[in-house]
C-alpha cells in the first residue's frame, strides 16, 4: 500500500480524510465510494476553513477502526501523526484536551491489535500538547493501554521520569493517587524490583491524610497489600508505614487488626514477639502467602539490628544468642549477614565474645530518629568548630613565636 506523504498541493489532514475514506470506502464499488469520499473531504475542508478543528478530528477518527485493520503500520504511524498534529492547530488548551481525549479514546479502544504502535502513537501525541493536565490524561491512557495490550515494558522506563513529570503535571491529590498507584500496579506486573513497586504504593498510602477520613476506606485493601509487601521482601528492612493514616486505620479494623499488629512487630519489636504472634495466627500468614521460615530469618536480622541501636555500640554473644534464639556457632553467621545487608557497621571481638557497632540502620525514620540526628548533627557541628578554633589558636601562637624570634636576631 503507498505510503501517505503530504505535498505542497494538498493539506496533509485532507490527504487523510481522502485516503482513510478510500480504503473505508473500497468494497463498496465506485458508484458509492466515489460519492462518499467527496462528501467526507468537502466537510473536512469546510471544518479546516472555519477553524472547527474539533470536529474535523472526529471526522478523521470516523474510519480509524478500519484503517487499524487494512492499513500498513507504517500508513497507521503516518495518519496519527497528521491527526495528532491537529491539537497544534486550536488555540484553546481546553479544545485542545477534548481532541486528545478523542484520539486517545480511538487509539485504546482495541489494547491487543498492534499495541506496541498504539503505544507510539498515544506518546507521539502526549509530545505535541502544551497543557499539562493534557499530558497527564494522556499518559494514563498509555498506561492502561499497556497494560491491556500486555505491552508494559515500553512504560516502565518512563517511571524513572515521574518526579519531574509530577513538577511539571501540578496534579491534585485524587490524580496523584491514581498515578501512584498505576505506576505501582505495573511495577508489580512486570515483576520489576519489588521496592520500586513498594515506593510508589507508599506515594500512593501518603497521599491520604487524618483529614481525609472519607475517602480513606479506599485505601484499606492496598494498605494490607503494603504490609504484606514489606513482611515479604527479604531485603527491605525499613519502611514509614506505621506514620501512615491509611494504614493506622488497620488497627481498629477488626479484619485487618492482625495485619497491623504484625507490621508493628517487624517494625518495633524482637523474634520472641514474631514467634508469639506466629502461634496465633500461622493461618493468617499462610491466607497472605507469607512464609514463616523468611520471617524468622527477616526478623533475626530486624532484632540484630534493634540490639546494635539500644545496647551502646556493645552487643554481647549472648544476649545475641539468646535474642536470636541460636546456637553459639551462629553467631559470627547472622552478624555477617547483618553487615552484608549493609544494616550495621561494626567489628567482631572474637577475644572479648562482643560485637562493636559504629553504624545500624533504622528500622522506623519518624520523630524521635530526626531528633536524634539533629542532636548527633549538633555535636559533630560543635567538635568541628572546636578542632577549627584550635587550629586558629595554634597558628595565632606559631605566628608569634615566628615574629618574637625574628625580632630576638635583630
Amino acid at each position: 500500500m503507498t505510503t501517505l506523504v503530504p505535498t505542497s498541493e494538498e493539506d496533509p489532514a485532507l490527504s487523510v480524510v481522502r485516503f482513510t475514506s478510500e480504503i473505508s470506502w473500497a468494497d463498496a464499488g465506485p458508484e458509492v465510494a466515489e460519492p462518499q469520499v467527496s462528501r467526507l473531504c468537502l466537510e473536512a475542508s469546510e471544518c479546516m476553513l472555519a477553524g472547527r478543528w474539533l470536529d474535523l478530528t472526529s471526522l478523521m477518527l470516523t474510519s480509524a477502526d478500519v484503517i487499524f485493520s487494512k492499513a500498513s503500520d507504517k500508513d497507521l504511524e503516518c495518519i496519527f501523526t497528521v491527526i495528532c498534529n491537529l491539537v497544534k492547530k486550536t488555540g484553546s488548551l481546553d479544545e485542545a484536551l477534548e481532541m486528545a481525549k478523542l484520539i486517545s479514546t480511538k487509539v485504546t479502544q482495541q489494547p491487543n491489535d498492534k499495541p506496541a504502535l498504539r503505544l507510539k502513537i498515544m506518546f507521539n501525541l502526549y509530545n505535541l500538547l502544551e497543557n499539562p493536565y493534557s499530558r497527564f490524561f494522556v499518559y494514563m491512557k498509555a498506561l492502561n493501554l499497556a497494560v491491556n495490550g500486555k505491552v508494559i515494558e515500553h512504560v516502565v522506563p518512563s517511571f524513572k521520569k515521574i518526579d519531574s513529570f509530577l513538577k511539571e503535571w501540578n496534579l491534585g491529590v485524587q490524580d496523584q493517587r491514581e498515578l501512584f498507584l498505576s505506576v505501582s500496579n505495573i511495577l508489580k506486573e512486570s515483576k520489576s524490583s519489588a521496592k520500586d513497586s513498594f515506593k510508589f504504593l507508599t506515594k500512593y498510602l501518603a497521599t491520604f491524610s487524618d483529614e481525609d477520613a472519607q475517602n480513606m476506606a479506599e485505601a484499606k485493601e492496598e494498605a494490607v497489600r503494603a504490609v504484606v509487601e514489606f513482611v515479604k521482601t527479604p531485603d527491605m528492612f525499613q519502611c514509614d508505614l506505621l506514620d501512615m493514616p491509611a494504614v493506622a486505620q488497620l488497627e481498629k479494623d477488626a479484619k485487618y487488626e492482625s495485619v497491623y499488629q504484625l507490621l508493628k512487630i517487624f517494625l518495633t519489636q524482637k523474634l520472641d514477639a514474631y514467634l508469639e504472634f506466629h502461634s496465633a495466627n500461622s493461618s493468617l500468614l499462610k491466607n497472605y502467602g507469607i512464609l514463616h521460615e523468611d520471617c524468622v530469618a527477616k526478623m533475626r536480622l530486624m532484632s540484630l539490628v534493634d540490639l546494635g541501636a539500644n545496647e551502646s555500640g556493645h552487643i554481647p554473644y549472648d544476649l545475641i544468642k539468646h535474642t536470636l534464639q541460636i546456637a553459639d556457632d551462629e553467631v559470627e553467621g547472622w552478624v555477617v549477614k547483618a553487615i552484608t545487608a549493609k544494616l550495621l557497621d561494626c567489628k567482631i571481638d572474637q577475644m572479648n565474645q562482643i560485637i562493636i557497632v559504629s553504624r545500624c540502620t533504622e528500622r522506623v525514620f519518624g520523630l524521635n530518629q530526626w531528633q536524634s540526628l539533629r542532636t548527633k548533627l549538633a555535636t559533630w557541628r560543635g567538635n568541628i568548630s572546636n578542632v577549627i578554633a584550635t587550629i586558629q589558636a595554634n597558628k595565632v601562637a606559631e605566628d608569634g613565636a615566628q615574629l618574637m624570634q625574628g625580632l630576638a636576631i635583630h
